[in-house]
């Protein structure tokens, strides 16, 4: 199938015009928190830092380790490097070593056993941080918008307060993506956001500085939203672990700005992490009794399980070609899955997933049922304020006077010539992918798929392939949980992944399989012995 009009047009604005606003960026853009003169992040010198979020959770009851050094610990981490990343943007930290005084007095307190507190407590003592997105009483919320600099949030979001209930400390808010709809975290707020491998790349989006503080051992776990892949892609490109659950399980609200339209059936709140053995407690904790559907605790025998492989997306022409090192790492995983659980992962292709792109735009600007038209990306930039002109604000950037990154500009002048109803052959091209894939999958298949088809890209070059998340995104629409799996370090030092793609309500599989994988294949890497050059 030829391009449409639609997506010839945005090529050339995002791929054609992209070098000259490249070169002008290079110029204006703001350096906040981006100090090119290290050449490494500083090693970890604290061994509590390397220990995942349930154990440190059990060592804390146990008076092992009082929840007040686990705090400190990662406070002084983060002080140490969140001037090279500028992954956290505003902290809390005065009132987490009050809240850690205070579960560590509970604990002494404790008369009803250790056993009492890890069932109503699961996560006493540990500490953990939120995307910006979210709201966090007494942390700001303005998704990195300039016009919500003052906004301030009263309340906690829903997985927020769950987590909270369960024990944990929140240390602060993380950096995003402006309005949490680009893959570079990136804002005029807060400034840019750096991958802990390699500060000049970018650490993904839109929970980039999430996926940031998290590879760069500043957090043990965190939460995130992913509506395009916002969770899955800084997971893969800050090598930790991140899971995008079946949709409806964990509350998306307090969240800025909301979905609207169809959207609230594609966007989903998950954890992220650097253990994967804290992938299930953390989801059953933030969905509460949503999960319990799910039979999180059920026992998976891997070997039962029917795995596939699919290499790519068959070529779309909006898309890059899969990295060769990520095509090895996922064939490694094939043949080790292969060897140790005595299985036959069988390769496939899937042709619907060459309209990956197309399938995600269309079904994110389509109506609800209420026959509503989503807000408009133009609107959102407004927040009720003087209404954007794109073509204004792209002017205005151009000499440095926009409150708005490229980004944004360029999402808003694209939605203008975009269709507001899906085509009858991308409607076709999605219910073909959605039966092919639930028949496939069914209540024992694993998929294995590239989280995206480059390893980090360097700042400001998603700008050039602006189409590169479809790998991702496409699985939002189709509602189907992915878990995220860190796969080692590539020949630069940066992280190798893929997705593991399961049935609706089947997160079980993949969370299970990630726990093997992470057996395998590492899991987490430190990134301070990661080289980077100076500039």
């Amino acid at each position: 199938m030829a391009l449409t009009r639609f997506e010839r047009f945005v090529v050339w604005v995002l791929r054609g015009a992209g070098g000259m606003l490249f070169a002008v960026f290079q110029l204006l853009a703001p350096r906040r928190g981006s100090e090119r003169s290290a050449r490494r992040l500083p090693p970890i010198t604290n061994p509590l830092l390397r220990v995942p979020a349930m154990q440190l959770a059990r060592m804390i009851r146990r008076r092992e380790v009082t929840s007040v050094e686990v705090v400190q610990a990662y406070i002084d981490r983060i002080q140490e490097i969140n001037p090279l990343i500028n992954a956290m943007v505003k902290d809390r930290f005065p009132s987490a070593l009050q809240e850690a005084a205070q579960v560590d007095k509970l604990i002494e307190e404790e008369t009803g056993g250790e056993d009492v507190l890890e069932d109503r407590l699961p996560l006493l003592g540990v500490p953990f941080t939120v995307k910006e997105a979210f709201t966090l009483q007494g942390m700001p919320n303005s998704t990195g918008l300039v016009t919500r600099r003052g906004v301030i949030s009263a309340t906690d979001a829903p997985p927020v307060a769950l987590l909270k209930r369960a024990g944990a400390i929140p240390l602060g808010v993380t950096n995003c993506s402006e309005l949490c709809m680009w893959l570079e975290s990136h804002n005029h707020l807060y400034g840019i956001t750096n991958n802990p491998y390699d500060l000049e790349r970018i650490p993904g989006g839109s929970s980039g500085g999430e996926g940031s503080i998290l590879g760069g051992a500043g957090s043990v776990i965190g939460v995130g939203s992913d509506v395009g892949g916002s969770i899955r892609i800084p997971a893969f490109f800050n090598g930790v672990f991140g899971h995008k659950p079946t949709s409806g399980v964990v509350s998306n609200v307090g969240q800025f700005p909301p979905a609207t339209g169809q959207q609230p059936g594609f966007l989903c709140t998950g954890p992220m992490c650097r253990y994967a053995q804290d992938l299930v407690p953390m989801l059953r904790v933030m969905g509460g009794h949503q999960t319990d559907r799910l039979s999180l605790l059920s026992e998976v025998d891997l070997k039962s399980l029917r795995f596939f492989s699919v290499a790519h997306d068959g070529g779309s022409l909006l898309v890059s070609p899969v990295d060769r090192q990520l095509v090895l790492a996922q064939r490694r995983v094939v043949e080790r899955l292969e060897a140790d659980l005595g299985v036959e992962v069988q390769q496939l292709k899937l042709p619907q997933l060459k309209y990956s792109f197309q399938i995600w735009s269309a079904m994110m600007g389509a109506p609800g049922k209420d026959g509503k038209q989503p807000t408009s990306f133009a609107e959102l930039m407004a927040d009720h304020g003087t209404k954007v002109w794109p073509l204004w604000e792209m002017a205005k950037w151009t000499v440095g006077l926009s409150k708005h990154t490229m980004a944004a500009i360029g999402l808003a002048l694209v939605e203008m010539f975009q269709r507001s109803h899906p085509t009858e052959f991308i409607i076709q091209q999605k219910e073909s992918l959605q039966r092919d894939l639930e028949e496939l999958l069914g209540t024992d298949g694993v998929l294995l798929y590239p989280s995206h088809p480059q390893l980090a890209p360097k700042h400001h070059h998603p700008l050039f392939t602006p189409f590169n998340f479809s790998y991702t995104g496409v699985f939002n629409i189709l509602g189907l949980p992915v878990t995220q799996c860190p796969l080692g370090l590539s020949t630069e030092g940066l992280p190798l992944g893929l997705q593991l793609v399961v049935g609706k309500q089947q997160d079980r599989l993949s969370l299970a399989t990630a726990v093997y994988l992470e057996k395998a294949f590492g899991g987490w890497r430190e990134p301070g012995t990661t080289t980077i050059e100076a500039t």
